[in-house]
């Protein structure tokens, strides 16, 4: 027990070392938010249509794309893809073409081209986001998915079933500029642009890649419905949601020059710019232009565009995690990193606010350069990290009370916590025959963020089951359980990821850890260990929907079970000290390679995941200084970091 505690020192003061060390000026941690190679496809080819004059960046872009390749010519999504991604393959093979640093006759891509041939060619690829490049480059017909939704939807009463208000403020960005180029069935080429005729099937159009389920024909009865109340001439009726499309871009734009603070939907915004007749040179798209290239950041040697640079949210998590580790809240670090957060916190009405009236911002965003979307896991990561302040300082009692305030008010109905807006959980909109709709067209309460809410506030907030929303969340939480005693992570993977946040929320709530809730996940967690001690999980759990093992161990995911089983385990069992080697021996090994750099954040299950560069630091150091304060008092104390 000693040896494995002074491991357990040795560790937390390393990983402490290195945070402070890499403490941005401001404040803040400014680690890379990787996602695989779809935004810097669309960013060359967007770049080329505008004739934008970055060479340098579409030549790193191209550069990072090629080396992503596989021996048998695709690309994958996750490196333990075994058939790789068909989506994924198309849009790196069209970039490289676009960007005019790779030819159709190299090696490199007659495999590309091989591969994508036999999956079915472009007609086979399900993305919606690739079909829309494709069909706004005029390589493929509008899908049929996206041309059958009237841009009059945007006009619906707010008491309809399809109103645009009920789908998720992510599922609006993305389909507001999406309805606009499908309705002009708007195409634009690049200059020089590649043909991809030759990687289509004889026939491709829309009725042969978009096959509609049968629920579709009752979400086209509800349409229909929904535009015959719609009072005026079909032509001033379609005039007036052109507008009311147009205006809900341009009202969402970020200081920055992007949409919502997103890469991909910034893209779509700005080719549905095009459509409406914008010149290339307007400010608006200009400084969309800015807004991508400053989303930029080096993985590994390479340069990618991150979907949505997640500095607030590694910011939040780390002063969290230091303060863990015995970093006092009055060291300059956390002093600056406060200060940091304090100045992103959120101070005006926005969409989050139509299903929840009447409640004073308070919350926090993902990105920096997000300042109208604020989201409750976010916003309980920096009520963390200033918590400790709030003793003594007025100012940040008055932020975290606005905070605390404004994660209340945004449980939902069922007990559970959404992630950006309450209440928007209609099943008819996962009728829509869009690929990953059913994750993005609503915002319903999951497992991981309503029990990191729990953790917050029984832990931060010191509430207990005497409260109702407390024990309506506890009970939510308990429902929603998997048969095996696992719980789904919407935004983690997977399994493992919300399995965690359900235990450490239900022990800071105060359930007992008798229960059998408790119990059930505890076993589960126990039988999926591996041979090696630790924990990892495959990103294909996200798209099967059930659990998948990925045969090696991550840091992130061996950290998550870890703390999970700490939080409800009064000694240490035989899979935590087992985990706890194997996690320590995990932090010795290069982050640039192998399960280290395992994509462990999930975007859009099936479709899009993200590698955060800040986990292997993040979630180690968190497990640890927990298993360290619950387990370790015969161990010496972490030796005080000096200040900076």
């Amino acid at each position: 027990m000693s040896n494995r505690l002074s491991t357990v020192d040795e560790e937390i003061g390393r990983l402490t070392a290195y945070l402070l060390k890499t403490q941005q000026p401001d404040g803040s941690w400014r680690f890379c938010f990787e996602n695989g190679i779809g935004i810097d496809a669309f960013v060359i080819i967007l770049f080329r249509i505008l004739e934008a004059d970055p060479e340098g960046l579409i030549r790193q872009l191209h550069d990072r794309i090629c080396k992503k390749q596989q021996p048998d010519g695709c690309w994958r999504l996750y490196p333990d893809e075994e058939e790789g991604s068909l989506s994924a393959s198309v849009e790196a093979y069209y970039a490289l073409l676009c960007s005019g640093y790779s030819r159709p006759e190299e090696e490199h891509m007659q495999r590309a081209k091989r591969y994508i041939l036999s999956r079915g060619g472009i007609g086979k690829v399900d993305s919606i986001l690739t079909k829309a490049i494709l069909a706004a480059t005029g390589q493929r017909p509008w899908p049929r998915s996206i041309s059958m939704i009237p841009l009059e939807v945007l006009l619906f009463p707010s008491y309809f079933p399809i109103n645009f208000f009920e789908f998720s403020g992510y599922s609006r960005v993305h389909l507001t500029p999406l309805l606009i180029m499908a309705d002009r069935k708007f195409s634009v080429s690049p200059p020089d642009a590649p043909d991809l005729s030759d990687l289509a099937s004889p026939r491709l159009d829309a009725d042969e890649d978009d096959p509609l389920p049968p629920e579709y024909e009752d979400m086209q009865a509800e349409l229909h419905r929904g535009l015959n109340r719609l009072i005026g001439t079909p032509r001033f009726i379609h005039e007036v949601a052109v507008e009311r499309a147009e205006r809900f871009m341009l009202d969402r734009i970020e200081p920055d020059g992007t949409l919502y603070s997103y890469a991909s939907s910034t893209i779509l915004m700005v080719l549905a710019l095009l459509a409406l007749g914008y010149e290339r040179e307007h400010p608006v798209i200009i400084d969309a232009v800015k807004g991508l290239t400053a989303m930029q950041c080096q993985a590994d040697g390479t340069t990618t565009i991150q979907n949505s640079p997640s500095t607030v949210w590694d910011t939040a998590l780390i002063a969290d995690a230091l303060q863990e580790a015995g970093v006092a809240e009055n060291h300059p670090a956390i002093r600056q990193a406060a200060s940091y957060l304090l100045s992103r916190q959120q101070d005006k009405p926005a969409d989050w606010s139509l299903h929840n009236p009447d409640t004073a911002p308070g919350g926090w965003g993902f990105s920096e350069s997000n300042t109208i979307n604020p989201d409750v896991d976010d916003t309980t990561a920096a009520l963390r990290a200033i918590s400790r302040l709030t003793e003594t300082d007025p100012l940040y009692r008055e932020a975290w009370n606005r905070g605390l305030n404004w994660v209340l008010s945004m449980q939902n109905r069922d007990g559970g916590w959404p992630a950006f807006e309450k209440d928007t959980d209609k099943h008819i909109l996962t009728w829509l025959a869009i690929e990953g709709a059913k994750s993005a067209a609503i915002d319903p309460s999951e497992a991981d963020l309503t029990g990191r809410t729990l953790e917050y506030l029984g832990h931060f907030a010191g509430l207990t089951q005497r409260h109702e929303f407390i024990r309506r969340g506890a009970n939510w939480l308990i429902r929603y359980q998997e048969k095996d005693g696992s719980w789904y992570g919407r935004w983690g993977v997977c399994y493992i990821y919300g399995t965690w946040a359900a235990l450490t929320g239900l022990a800071a709530a105060g359930v007992p850890a008798s229960h059998d809730a408790i119990h059930k996940g505890v076993r589960w967690l126990e039988q999926i260990q591996n041979p090696d001690g630790g924990w990892g999980e495959s990103c294909r759990s996200d798209r099967i929907m059930r659990y998948v093992p990925l045969g090696a161990s991550t840091p992130s995911q061996t950290a998550w079970a870890l703390d999970a089983l700490i939080a409800v385990q009064e000694q240490p069992s035989p899979s935590v000290d087992r985990g706890v080697q194997r996690l320590t021996s995990l932090l010795q090994q290069d982050g640039v390679g192998g399960m280290t750099a395992y994509p462990t954040g999930a975007g859009l299950p099936g479709t899009f995941y993200s590698r955060y560069h800040s986990y292997r630091y993040i979630w180690p150091l968190l497990a640890l200084s927990h298993y360290k304060r619950k387990y370790g008092h015969a161990a010496p104390e972490t030796p005080k970091p000096p200040d900076l």
